[in-house]
């Protein structure tokens, strides 16, 4: 399978050639050449360095003229002091600040903003705190509950801080074509979306405890999960298929097809209303969340989306034709020429990107104090079609939703499920 992960690694490799760079100080570094003197870019604190943070986080922020990372934290050693290496190599210099604690991080005035790529049951937690020290934030989807989102959107605009939900699916042109030729009628009315998710790739995983490393904050790596004992499987990105980190693969992949699909559909400040699930679950291991899964979405305006497991693609059906592909970033395709090379005019809509990708729009929306291309409300809208779904299969039923109140209708039992509990002391700040 092409997987988003391949074309991650690629892309990554790519970069790495740029933080390598050269052993001699360019004049640009001193701010000659129109360019950004290092004491005027937007400071940054990396947390979370693991692959995804160091692979494809950090080398946009290290070659970006307008950045300046001056600070990494990982709660593995191993992690952290690759990460620093890297900034150090940069920069050419021994600057960079590393700990395992984001807390010295978010304590720091030197800072404007974080990078956040943790699991996902940080992923709100230290967003809130970071607000909380003042920085703006760009952080990795999805949200652990549909609870946490709601709070995280009214801290965010209450504190008026640009938050970036980092994903490049609204940089990636076969993505937002799609939307533009969807919102400008190409197909006619909108009737149905076909989205396909990939399989969860890994087995149920080892849950006999282990020893824990001693380059690892076991502890910090848990903390606001659960207690459990250390084993390999159970961290750093296997944490995915276990429900107390995160929604398996409907919430890995779904933040990004999701997203897509509520872009065209006009949705993606509101969300469907009625969700029907099956699907089972990893057993006799580790691992707990979905394996197999077919959903349905029903939303107001009558548009129809349905959700199974296969190659990772999207179709949209309307009363004209279907524009789609078939692959991560595969080419689009069309039911007609007309469609596929249709050109949209200067009076027709328009739908905001940044073809540089995430962190460029994140730090320029820094500067310019508005909203990134996938703010947090829309981000929040999205990881709440992935929580709808994963609820649907795990309660057996239909679900009626209110996007409006965000609230199940006529369901306690769902309800409860909007959030979890937390282990003290990592309980959501108030803002």
């Amino acid at each position: 399978m092409h997987s988003r992960r391949t074309f991650l690694r690629q892309s990554a490799a790519a970069a790495a050639a740029v933080v390598a760079g050269p052993t001699i100080i360019p004049s640009s570094a001193r701010g000659a050449d129109g360019h950004t003197a290092p004491s005027n870019r937007i400071t940054v604190g990396f947390i979370g360095t693991g692959n995804h943070g160091v692979d494809w986080n950090l080398p946009p922020y290290l070659k970006h003229n307008s950045a300046q990372v001056v600070a990494v934290c990982d709660v593995d050693n191993h992690h952290l002091l690759r990460s620093k290496g890297m900034v150090n190599r940069h920069y050419q210099n021994t600057d960079c600040f590393a700990t395992m604690d984001f807390r010295e991080i978010l304590a720091r005035k030197d800072i404007d903003t974080v990078m956040i790529s943790t699991p996902d049951h940080w992923h709100t937690l230290i967003s809130l705190l970071a607000i909380q020290a003042g920085k703006d934030v760009q952080c990795e989807k999805p949200t652990l509950t549909i609870h946490e989102g709601k709070v995280l959107v009214k801290a965010v605009r209450k504190h008026n801080k640009v938050f970036q939900t980092s994903t490049e699916d609204r940089a990636v042109p076969e993505y937002h074509r799609m939307a533009e030729l969807v919102r400008n009628g190409r197909i006619g009315k909108l009737q149905r979306i076909e989205v396909i998710l990939p399989k969860q790739p890994n087995g149920p995983g080892n849950a006999t405890p282990q020893p824990v490393p001693a380059e690892l904050n076991y502890e910090m790596w848990l903390g606001p999960a659960p207690d459990a004992p250390y084993t390999k499987d159970r961290v750093h990105g296997n944490f995915r298929w276990i429900w107390d980190y995160s929604g398996g693969i409907i919430c890995d992949w779904g933040a990004h097809l999701f997203d897509t699909a509520q872009w065209a559909n006009d949705t993606e400040h509101s969300g469907p209303v009625e969700i029907e699930g099956t699907g089972t679950h990893w057993q006799g291991g580790l691992y707990n969340t979905v394996k197999d899964y077919d959903v349905t979405f029903r939303y107001a305006n009558g548009v129809v989306m349905t959700c199974k497991p296969g190659e990772p693609s999207i179709k949209f059906i309307g009363s004209d034709g279907w524009v789609g592909n078939s692959g991560w970033r595969a080419p689009v395709q069309a039911s007609s020429p007309q469609i596929l090379t249709s050109v949209i005019g200067p009076d027709e809509l328009h739908l905001y990107t940044n073809p540089l990708g995430e962190h460029d729009d994140f730090l320029q929306c820094v500067k310019s104090r508005k909203d990134p291309y996938f703010p947090v409300d829309i981000g929040h809208r999205v990881s709440t079609v992935c929580h709808l779904a994963n609820l649907s299969i795990r309660l057996g039923r239909k679900l009626k939703w209110d996007p409006a109140a965000e609230q199940f209708s006529g369901d306690d039992e769902a309800n409860k499920m909007l959030d979890r509990p937390r282990r003290d002391p990592w309980q959501l700040p108030i803002l």
